[in-house]
């Protein structure tokens, strides 16, 4: 079992920047793929970055390339994702979750989700 607590979202005006956090405890957290979702109020989950257990490789959705970055800390079990120019369009709840094995966009292939965190971004 892993435990993942999402933290370091809130309220940020249009083109500022915030980091979020996800602390993972339980398993192993080396072993496991990472993965960012978002999900705004009435949307569809939606798949925003994922890193393998080393941090060396990592994907983007194509429309979130360029203003996240997403990386991890195994010796804090932490994955973090940096978002910067925030856009209202990116006010949903955010949602670290962990994989066993490779990296994937695919949410169902995710084992283990965090509660998420809300960003709200103000025009």
């Amino acid at each position: 079992q892993v435990q993942l607590v999402e933290s370091g979202g809130g309220l940020v005006q249009a083109g500022g920047s915030l980091r979020l956090s996800c602390a993972a405890s339980g398993r192993t957290f080396s072993n496991y793929a990472m993965g960012w979702f978002r999900q705004a109020p009435g949307k569809e989950r939606e798949f925003i970055a994922t890193i393998n257990w080393a941090g060396l490789s990592t994907y983007y959705a194509d429309s979130m390339k360029g203003r996240f970055t997403i990386s991890r800390d195994n010796a804090k079990n932490t994955v973090y994702l940096q978002m910067n120019s925030l856009k209202p369009e990116d006010t949903a709840v955010y949602y670290c979750a962990a994989k066993y094995g490779s990296i994937s966009q695919r949410g169902n292939e995710y084992d283990y989700w965090g509660q998420g965190t809300q960003v709200t971004v103000s025009s």
